[in-house]
């Protein structure tokens, strides 16, 4: 039996998941999360085999938990779930640890073979976030006939995380209360954002993001 924690701060989404789950003989639902720290404390006490992490967590965001737990308990595996687009996540996710990406738009049998796919220990990568991967991997000197990478993807986690909510019209201070930072620090992610990006101001930023369809 493959024992699964479900962690999404939507209890209509957990309960639909369960309810999936439900159908599948060899898989049981051992646990629910709606936060980061909640789910950490639920894999401390043990008896999962499986954590499905949505990215869009309060208190700690997705990737800070996966980052955690992936600290803690390195084997064990952890499939991500996003309304985001790939693009967005995916390939962060993976670099981070994750056993695989799925998007909430994914039917219920899928879920279900991602699910036993990293508990046997394997990646579960959609021809989608396959392809992304691919992007990143091609040599610098051959990318003449190849898309460039945005520039975005040049962004540390913790940057991405500050680019995400200045475009979305943060403050600094908004900024480093949400992620637990001091306003310097958040200040010097931004100068460090708009070099890599190239931008010159959070105006310009939340263009990019747009244009970027982020």
């Amino acid at each position: 039996m493959i024992r699964v924690l479900v962690c999404d701060d939507h209890l209509i989404v957990r309960q639909g998941i369960k309810q999936i789950l439900a159908d599948a003989a060899d898989i049981a639902v051992a646990g629910e999360a709606a936060d980061g720290p909640d789910a950490l404390a639920q894999v401390r006490r043990g008896g999962i085999d499986v954590v499905l992490l949505d990215i869009a967590m309060p208190q700690r965001d997705g990737l800070d938990v996966l980052k955690a737990l992936k600290a803690e308990a390195p084997r064990l595996p952890v499939l991500m779930l996003s309304t985001y687009p790939d693009r967005q996540y995916a390939v962060r996710s993976l670099k981070l640890g994750a056993a695989g990406y799925l998007n909430k738009s994914a039917d219920s049998e899928q879920l279900i073979d991602a699910i036993r796919r990293v508990a046997q220990g394997k990646l579960f990568i959609t021809p989608g976030v396959a392809e992304l991967m691919a992007e990143q991997l091609v040599p610098a000197g051959s990318r003449s006939s190849a898309p460039e990478a945005p520039l975005h993807e040049r962004l540390s986690h913790r940057e991405y995380q500050v680019f995400r909510l200045l475009a979305a019209g943060r403050s600094v201070g908004e900024i480093a209360e949400q992620l637990v930072l001091s306003s310097n620090t958040v200040s010097t992610y931004r100068a460090r954002i708009l070099e890599k990006t190239g931008v010159r101001n959070d105006v310009e930023l939340a263009l990019y993001a747009v244009r970027e369809g982020l």
